[in-house]
């Protein structure tokens, strides 16, 4: 097994400025499909991290062990997001990096959020569908579908501000994890520099917008059967709160907002520390 080389942050910078040049460059349909990839693996990562710590997160004397079982888990939706090559909303925030560098134009990366956005939220919900209709929830005797619910209603419970904080944080983990990736060229380096910030970041408990697409749709879908509703043991009055409106207004906006500060904040703190130097 060969060593892993780092480059040193100054060339990482400017690979991150090159990569983002490469994903601003790739016609329409190419980044919706690689997006609608990326959704679909950050899904197939919620949807398994919740399997393996439904039981622990149902007990408080073991929930901080089930958030760390499930940080363990989830790691592998971004793993599989880059070395895929596929378009994750969160990760593309360091675009900014080839603004700031005049690789692209700030309106190509618009333009790019938008359709990596849009084809993150197509990737999840198709995983979404799947997973309600395959009839899973009903493992563990509805437990599952039940975790689901109150999984979603906790990311609901939140203030606008509590959300927004949460993203910036789970952001600033997320492209970390990103930078860190480009700082390594070989397989076992890339995998290792997305485990452990993303490890973090599920474990404390921080909000991930493309995440949220599958842990409150699937909630909410939940709530439509009765044995998932009354595994949750949620009141009818705390059920009420999961509607597409408050998961839009009170989770999913504020949280994107929130990662989009914690991301491109963490890429133009990198960019004024690490830029490269005239020389006079």
């Amino acid at each position: 097994m060969s060593d892993i080389i780092l480059f040193p942050p100054t060339e990482t910078l400017l690979r991150v400025a090159d990569v983002g040049y490469t994903k601003s460059s790739r016609y329409f349909y190419a980044q919706l499909i690689l997006a609608l990839l990326a959704g679909a693996f950050i899904a197939f990562a919620s949807n398994a991290s919740t399997i393996a710590s439904f039981n622990l997160l149902a007990q408080p004397e073991t929930f901080g062990l089930g958030k760390l079982v499930s940080g363990l888990v989830f790691p592998t939706g971004l793993i599989f997001v880059v070395l895929a090559g596929a378009e994750l909303f969160t990760g593309n925030c360091l675009l900014v990096v080839s603004v700031l560098e005049k690789r692209i134009r700030f309106s190509q990366m618009l333009k790019n959020w938008g359709l990596v956005y849009l084809g993150n939220i197509i990737g999840s919900l198709l995983v979404v569908m799947l997973v309600f209709y395959s009839g899973q929830l009903s493992s563990a005797g509805n437990a599952l579908g039940g975790t689901s619910i109150k999984l979603a209603y906790g990311k609901l419970s939140f203030h606008f501000i509590q959300s927004f904080c949460l993203g910036v944080l789970c952001n600033w983990l997320v492209c970390l994890a990103v930078w860190f990736s480009l700082s390594v060229k070989d397989i076992l380096g890339k995998v290792l520099s997305c485990f452990f910030p993303v490890l973090v970041f599920v474990t404390a408990g921080f909000e991930h917008s493309i995440a949220n697409l599958y842990y409150v749709p699937i909630g909410i879908l939940a709530t439509h059967v009765p044995e998932y509703v009354q595994a949750s043991a949620l009141t009818n009055e705390a059920l009420q709160h999961l509607t597409v409106h408050n998961f839009l207004f009170k989770n999913l906006i504020p949280v994107t907002i929130g990662n989009i500060v914690g991301g491109v904040g963490f890429g133009i703190i990198m960019w004024i520390v690490f830029k490269p130097q005239k020389k006079s």
